[in-house]
């Protein structure tokens, strides 16, 4: 285990505690369901996030740490806010990754990357604290619609882009249309065993009948 995963595997500890099986999820609604692929809206929700460069895992360790700090009391207010799951992590701006592209293609050199905290449904963006880091940053994701894969096992980039082939496949039998970068969420601790975690690799949709899925 390198050093960032230990530093990450450290910080999902104290961050969890043992209140771990009540953090907060984000809400959705289901509109429809096709095998494994499942069309989902997402309502309105603030997030912490910050954006950091390098491979896909340690890029999202480094980020995180960066974003529990905000969590911890590295704020304004000296204030602690829960910890809420997945971790999401996808492509910034400017370094996009399109769906259409042969999933085991790699962009040469370094990725930038955009991960975000969800922040509990008890806050909002003007009662949340203004984060000591000037690299974390606070905003309003507006609400989605979203296809989602959820599957178990090991973060690594070959289990990532085996699902996310199968939901491509899944989108082209549905002809369904998709816009931006697919997101990554990330849901249990580094401990966790492969077998028992739960990811889930999402895609916003345009705007239409999605639930001829």
């Amino acid at each position: 285990m390198n050093t960032a995963t230990v530093r990450f595997a450290a910080l999902v500890a104290a961050l969890l505690g043992a209140d771990a099986m009540a953090i907060e999820t984000p809400k959705f609604k289901l509109v429809a369901k096709h095998g494994d692929v499942e069309v989902r809206e997402y309502p309105a929700a603030v997030v912490a996030e910050t954006e950091v460069e390098g491979e896909q895992g340690d890029a999202g360790n480094e980020a995180f740490s960066r974003l529990a700090g905000y969590i911890f009391g590295k704020n304004s207010g000296a204030k602690k806010i829960a910890m809420t799951a997945p971790v999401i992590q996808a492509p910034a701006e400017g370094t996009r990754i399109a769906m259409t592209a042969p999933v085991t293609q790699q962009r040469s050199g370094a990725q930038r990357w955009q991960v975000q905290f969800m922040m509990p449904s008890s806050w909002t963006l003007e009662t949340l604290p203004t984060p000591n880091d000037a690299r974390v940053h606070l905003r309003v994701v507006e609400p989605k619609k979203v296809a989602a894969l959820t599957y178990s096992g090991t973060w690594s980039q070959a289990n990532y882009r085996e699902h996310l082939q199968k939901l491509q496949a899944g989108l082209t039998r549905q002809g369904l249309v998709t816009k931006g970068d697919p997101i990554w969420a990330r849901y249990d601790p580094p401990w966790t065993p492969w077998f028992l975690r739960t990811n889930e690799i999402l895609v916003e949709l345009e705007a239409g009948p999605a639930e001829a899925l």
